[in-house]
């Protein structure tokens, strides 16, 4: 994921503004159920501009919003100054800041973040993911397909390689299901897959 990121320094108001104009439920309403009930310890990678890490404080949860883009942390506190997130500077595939953390967490998300990893950066990646889980904890992993329309530096995912990289970490496939994009932009959509651990 190296630079890829710096596309999102270019104006993180606008990516912000983007990102706050659709809710939580709105994005993630097929997978509420697949979210175990507070107190837990929520990994949101890729958190953007904090939309899914307040969600997640708001209902009781303990949340690690992990960013890799100054600005997008820095546009993330402004509007989610809410208690119950801890920002950190951080990135895959190694997540070196967050030595300490492994096993913690009962649910792990990224939501359009695994295309931004280069093809030979994700077996590493995963890896990381699945060390953060504690045990019985899922992971629920968005994927983008689709034209890179901004220039945020995106590669190719499929749901296949997301399902190999899982069985040969033992983690269970508990959802999978296709989605045309909220946005409604062109050639868009979304492969949501569920794991556990």
């Amino acid at each position: 994921m190296p630079g890829t990121w710096k596309a999102y320094e270019r104006d993180p108001g606008g990516f912000a503004d983007l990102y706050e104009s659709l809710s939580f439920e709105s994005i993630h309403g097929s997978i509420l159920g697949l979210i175990s009930a507070a107190p837990l310890r929520v990994l949101d990678i890729g958190a953007g501009s904090g939309r899914d890490a307040a969600w997640f404080a708001g209902q009781g949860y303990e949340v690690v919003a992990c960013e890799p883009s100054d600005a997008m942390r820095r546009e993330g506190r402004l509007r989610h100054p809410e208690v119950g997130i801890t920002w950190v500077g951080d990135a895959l595939p190694e997540l070196a800041r967050l030595v300490g953390y492994e096993g913690g967490f009962g649910l792990v998300m990224l939501s359009g973040v695994w295309m931004h990893l280069e093809a030979g950066d994700r077996p590493r990646a995963f890896g990381r993911l699945v060390e953060m889980l504690a045990p019985g904890g899922r992971l629920i992993i968005s994927l983008r397909h689709g034209p890179d329309l901004r220039g945020q530096g995106f590669f190719p995912v499929s749901e296949e390689e997301l399902e190999g990289l899982a069985a040969q970490h033992g983690l269970q496939c508990i959802h999978k299901e296709r989605a045309e994009d909220t946005l409604k932009r062109d050639g868009v959509s979304w492969s949501v897959l569920g794991f556990e651990r």
